[in-house]
């Protein structure tokens, strides 16, 4: 069982950055893959980003060169950096592991 606990979220104007924090339990923490997805009222949950247990990255269109996906093993953190916000970027951001173990979600709102 691995428990996830996302950190960093909040309100942001219009081209402001924001870094998200998802902290893991247990030990595994290296072999699995990580990622971030976000999902809006009224949308689909929807992958924004994903890092392998290698380190291989991959990002949805819509964020690609704005947002960075890392990861930390030796904290069991992965993080997700977030520039050139835009209004559509708000949405509740969720942390999964191995796209099976998902923490509660952090907020962003973006303001125009």
């Amino acid at each position: 069982q691995v428990q996830l606990v996302e950190s960093g979220g909040g309100l942001v104007q219009a081209g402001g950055s924001l870094r998200l924090s998802c902290s893991a339990s247990g030990s595994a923490f290296s072999a699995y893959a990580m990622g971030w997805y976000r999902q809006a009222p009224g949308k689909q949950r929807e992958l924004v980003a994903r890092i392998s247990s290698g380190g291989s990255t991959n990002y949805a269109d819509s964020v690609k060169g704005r947002f960075a996906i890392s990861r930390d093993n030796a904290k069991n953190t992965v993080y997700l950096q977030m520039n050139s916000l835009k209004p559509e970027d708000t949405a509740v951001y969720y942390c999964t592991a191995a796209y099976t173990y998902w923490g509660q979600g952090t907020q962003v709102t973006v303001s125009s």
